[in-house]
């Protein structure tokens, strides 16, 4: 009997073997659903590396798709750490109350706010930083340049770069996610938004920790009137 195109790649994804454990570890590192880490081991031909990667592809394309949807449901999620000294409360949204009481929705509100307690985002996203705070990082970026003796066509250059150090160092999406510094914090928000189906953001979060007063933060977007992020 002649396949025809449309056949030919479900007749292909069958002749190749995946077995239920590689499946499994995968399941266990992205949190992904057992369909859509199959698929993307057969995709893969059975590689764990490059098929976390096909699913951080579909994340993040999946992810551009949802970003427009209103993400007006979700939870509050929360982590107490070092016997009661640190606490976080972080808001994530997703769209439908279904999604938000699903297990990997609450699994990943939990942690984040794990990570944000580790790691001390000053913001939620890359466009909260006020130009103020741009311009005063950049200029000091240029001054350390210049006193090295860098040539003034290049200094620019090095400031920029120094910039999105700074953007991985203080906005919570662009952090090196704690449980696995080969994704940031978007990537592995991004690979959930794949697995779920809705569109999920962080929103706003406050840090606390004993003994230290608080510090302002920008808002989790302009026209949102929120408390600002405490900071340790």
């Amino acid at each position: 009997m002649t396949t025809t195109p449309e056949q030919a790649p479900e007749k292909a994804t069958e002749q190749v073997n995946i077995p239920a454990q590689l499946v499994k570890d995968l399941r266990e590192r992205t949190g992904a659903g057992f369909s859509v880490c199959r698929t993307a081991l057969v995709e893969a031909k059975g590689d764990i590396e490059l098929a976390i990667d096909v699913l951080r592809r579909k994340g993040q394309a999946a992810a551009q798709k949802k970003a427009t949807r209103e993400a007006a449901e979700g939870m509050i999620g929360h982590y107490i750490h070092a016997g009661g000294k640190i606490g976080v409360m972080v808001e994530v949204n997703c769209e439908s109350d279904f999604v938000a009481r699903t297990e990997n929705f609450q699994g990943l509100c939990h942690d984040i706010a794990m990570h944000i307690a580790a790691l001390d985002p000053r913001y939620v996203r890359r466009e909260e930083v006020t130009q103020e705070i741009l311009d005063h990082e950049r200029e000091i970026y240029r001054e350390q340049a210049r006193a090295t003796g860098k040539p003034a066509q290049i200094i620019d250059k090095i400031a920029s770069g120094k910039m999105e150090k700074f953007y991985e160092e203080n906005c919570l999406y662009e952090q090196h996610f704690i449980k696995d510094e080969s994704v940031t914090v978007g990537e592995m928000i991004n690979s959930m938004i794949a697995t779920l189906g809705e569109n999920i953001s962080v929103r706003r979060f406050v840090r606390l920790k004993i003994g230290e007063s608080a510090q302002g933060s920008a808002p989790a977007s302009p026209d949102q009137a929120v408390p600002p992020s405490v900071q340790a």
